[in-house]
């Protein structure tokens, strides 16, 4: 019999955040366990908390310091501004931390996150769901054996056309730092390491993002979130000596990611050891966009 790490005593996981992505995803999948449980739920909104808390039976912090008591890991699910102040606190409390993508709203901010999990030596890791779908490793892995001359790439929605994720820091600055690290981080992870990048275009609406690899491949990047499609549209096209490579994501069922990054959460955090895109991932790709001119 395997040993699972958690059987026993399934991680408690601390939730900050109840907005829309907090209750779709976070607030739902970590309380689903059994390898996580959710305990508490602290928010500005002290409504939209119990709102998030009520379905679980989770209970609601009065205070981010309470919500640390209440804990041995915490989600984040908030705009990177508000995530950025309270990740290192969390961190130096010793807590693990299940991180968004970008990690703070600028370079320094990012780094200010990474250093203090770094620092404090606790598990951290990035919430990028298209990393825990098999069909996502399948590509990778395959991409691991081809010889890759260029890539050509897009993630596409309408998602900051309407709707409750047409708010906030998505719309001041638009599809960059939001859907670039998804598309930089499986073209740095399919094609080789990132040297050069620039990008042309307008984040709110249409960007072309060129990179240049250290193994001299070329690919290209195009994130938007204000485009009219009936769904929404990843896909990555790898181009070299053999048959060209695809990853498309329009048959996944995206809820097979979610079971995945919480099992995996949960055994980085039983074990010390991360194996998914952590914080220091996170501070690669946020110094990916911030070089973008």
């Amino acid at each position: 019999m395997t040993f699972s790490p958690w059987a026993r005593r399934p991680v408690e996981v601390g939730l900050h955040g109840a907005g829309p992505w907090a209750r779709a995803m976070h607030a739902r999948i970590l309380a689903a366990g059994p390898e996580t449980r959710l305990t508490a739920v602290w928010a500005r909104r002290a409504e939209a908390a119990h709102a998030t808390a009520a379905p679980y039976g989770a209970d609601v912090a009065g205070s981010f310091e309470e919500l640390l008591d209440r804990c041995e890991a915490v989600a984040f699910a908030v705009p990177p501004a508000v995530q950025a102040e309270p990740a290192p606190l969390a961190a130096r409390r010793g807590k693990a931390l299940l991180l968004e993508k970008p990690l703070g709203p600028d370079l320094d901010a990012a780094r200010r996150v990474a250093d203090a999990v770094a620092d404090s030596g606790v598990v951290s890791q990035l919430v990028l769901t298209k990393r825990y779908h098999p069909v996502t490793r399948a590509f990778l892995a395959a991409a691991r054996d081809a010889e890759v001359s260029g890539a050509r790439s897009c993630c596409l929605h309408g998602a900051f056309r309407s709707g409750e994720f047409a708010t906030g820091w998505r719309l001041e600055q638009g599809a960059l730092p939001d859907l670039g690290p998804h598309l930089l981080d499986l073209l740095d992870a399919a094609v080789g390491p990132v040297k050069a990048i620039r990008g042309t275009g307008d984040s709110p609406t249409w960007l072309e993002l060129t990179c240049e690899h250290e193994n001299a491949a070329v690919s290209q990047a195009s994130p938007s979130g204000a485009v009219n499609v009936d769904r929404a549209v990843t896909r990555v096209e790898l181009f070299g000596a053999g048959e060209p490579l695809v990853y498309d994501t329009a048959e996944n069922d995206h809820e097979e990611c979610r079971p995945v990054l919480r099992r995996e959460f949960a055994t980085a955090v039983r074990t010390g050891v991360t194996t998914a895109p952590d914080a220091a991932r996170g501070l690669y790709l946020q110094e990916l966009i911030a070089r973008v001119v």
